[in-house]
């Protein structure tokens, strides 16, 4: 790896001119479009740069078949699907419970997820988080919600109207877990906490209380560090 310090110190975005890294470290795993930098679209990029653009739909499609594409779901819905809800347990299982990316989540209705390299988290990383991603998140879920009650209004029948109302109770949900993710994230964000890389993944991973994914099988089981 290029960058393998700690507190993102001396990271040099120079390096990487092929495939530029991500600017803040902080990549979203969400299962719709609603950052510009999030998992998804950072793969297709990859792929692209790699293999160019006119292999793009090919590249894609095979991953999908490999990592088991539903018949209903085209290569980009696997693609999002698996990185929102299945990438982070591979991971875990890849480095035996000890990552090296950390999946900071707002709970089980997955309003939103964001990974953070380990190297590359520093004191700043969760109040950019939150500016950056989380609050603006907020608003656009809730414009989501005044636009399907508008939808909702709208439809020409009480089959159509009670599919755009469940809908409309999904977001919400969404939007209650991103709330209450938002004020536990501030916290945190305002003690800026640091890390100190010498005692281990486990130690490190604590320290952020239920802010981050799966942490009973991080910290819960004996350490082999």
């Amino acid at each position: 790896m290029i960058y393998a310090h700690a507190g993102n110190v001396d990271f040099e975005s120079l390096h990487y001119q092929t495939f530029a890294a991500d600017d803040d470290g902080i990549v979203p795993l969400t299962d719709e479009f609603w950052f510009e930098d999030d998992a998804a679209q950072r793969m297709n990029e990859f792929l692209q740069t790699v293999w160019g653009a006119e292999n793009l739909e090919n590249n894609k499609t095979w991953l999908a078949e490999s990592i088991g594409q539903k018949t209903s779901e085209t290569a980009d819905e696997t693609l999002r699907r698996y990185l929102a809800s299945n990438f982070y347990k591979d991971h875990l299982q890849t480095y035996k419970k000890r990552p090296i990316y950390w999946c900071f989540s707002s709970g089980k209705q997955s309003a939103f997820q964001a990974l953070v390299y380990l190297h590359r988290y520093n004191e700043s990383t969760l109040a950019r988080m939150r500016n950056h991603y989380v609050v603006p998140l907020m608003g656009r879920l809730q414009n989501r919600i005044e636009m399907l009650e508008k939808d909702r209004d709208s439809a020409p029948s009480p089959a159509s109207k009670n599919k755009i109302g469940k809908e409309i109770e999904r977001f919400n949900k969404k939007k209650m877990e991103l709330t209450a993710f938002d004020e536990k994230l501030r916290h945190y964000a305002d003690m800026r906490i640091s890390l100190d890389l010498d005692d281990g993944v486990k130690v490190n991973y604590e320290k952020f209380g239920d802010l981050l994914a799966e942490v009973k099988a991080v910290t819960g089981g004996s350490s082999d560090e």
